[in-house]
């Protein structure tokens, strides 16, 4: 395994109590992400110019995508609903009819079709497997359940050629793989990837770069892995604060790898305090690849 320690860039300082979902717009050269709640926000920075907007939401949001049409579908507690980024404006699609659990991380597939995991709200310190989520695929007007029992969906993305579903349910420190049939969305194959011991941390966003390696952010540890598609743990990125929540490839020939952080703790200490709540940019060891937009 071979370690790194690099040079940050902090290129938007905030104070996002739980940053998450960047993602790189090829067509804008922006960054995108949001911060999930207090307060709830789509978030947009242009490196060229330094220009930031956002987009205020009326309820937690866990993520988003970008449309082939324009526009954004983002993921809402309570339903995916289309933003239009002219105006802000929510246009509710599909309700998630979950008792206890809000929508969060959301992520297309590389044929552009839509998946959206997501959180119990009963999860903690105290109860780590409430059990109330599931792993959803968007399938015309409604969204199908692919994989229940989930307290916490986090760690979703795809292997370059769309064959690999990664997933996990953060508590467990287990992220699974399955067998992704792009033509139809079918999975199968489940098997276990990853396991993390208790004293690494937790999987929470993640993202493949062109070389189908799996990067996750180790939520309270306060580092960045990279595994191959065997499992086989390549690359350990060490951070100077402790909550990585999620990151991204961007920039030119998408080189440079974005961090999102969060303020939250769930009564552990942070180290690095201070850097909680900015996104930071590093120089990237490797080429990552563009993610796709929906297909609307």
């Amino acid at each position: 395994m071979r370690t790194l320690s690099p040079q940050l860039r902090k290129v938007a300082d905030g104070s996002d109590y739980v940053g998450e979902s960047p993602q790189w717009s090829q067509a804008q050269e922006a960054l995108y992400w949001v911060s999930c709640e207090h307060p709830s926000v789509l978030q947009r920075w242009h490196p060229s110019s330094g220009e930031r907007r956002s987009w205020p939401v009326p309820q937690r949001i866990g993520g988003f995508v970008l449309k082939r049409s324009g526009g954004a579908l983002v993921a809402l507690a309570d339903g995916i609903y289309d933003m239009d980024l002219a105006t802000g404006a929510l246009t509710r699609r599909v309700g998630s009819q979950m008792a206890h659990a809000s929508l969060h991380e959301c992520r297309c597939d590389r044929t552009g079709r839509f998946w959206v995991g997501a959180i119990d709200r009963r999860v903690g310190p105290d109860n780590l497997l409430p059990s109330g989520g599931s792993l959803f695929r968007l399938q015309g007007g409604r969204l199908v359940a692919i994989a229940e029992g989930i307290s916490c969906s986090n760690g979703l993305a795809f292997s370059p050629d769309g064959t690999t579903l990664y997933h996990t349910d953060s508590p467990t420190r287990i992220v699974n793989a399955w067998t992704l049939d792009p033509g139809t969305g079918a999975v199968s194959r489940k098997r276990e990837f990853v396991r993390l011991a208790p004293e690494e941390g937790f999987c929470d966003g993640a993202t493949v770069d062109a070389e189908g390696g799996y990067w996750m952010a180790l939520v309270f540890t306060g580092r960045l892995r990279r595994y191959l598609p065997d499992g086989t743990l390549d690359l350990e990125v060490e951070l100077p604060f402790s909550n990585p929540t999620s990151l991204a490839f961007g920039g030119p020939e998408y080189r440079t790898l974005f961090i999102t952080t969060t303020r939250m703790s769930i009564g552990t200490p942070l180290r690095g305090e201070p850097m909680h709540g900015s996104v930071y940019a590093l120089d990237a060891p490797c080429h990552g690849i563009a993610e796709p937009l929906l297909k609307d």
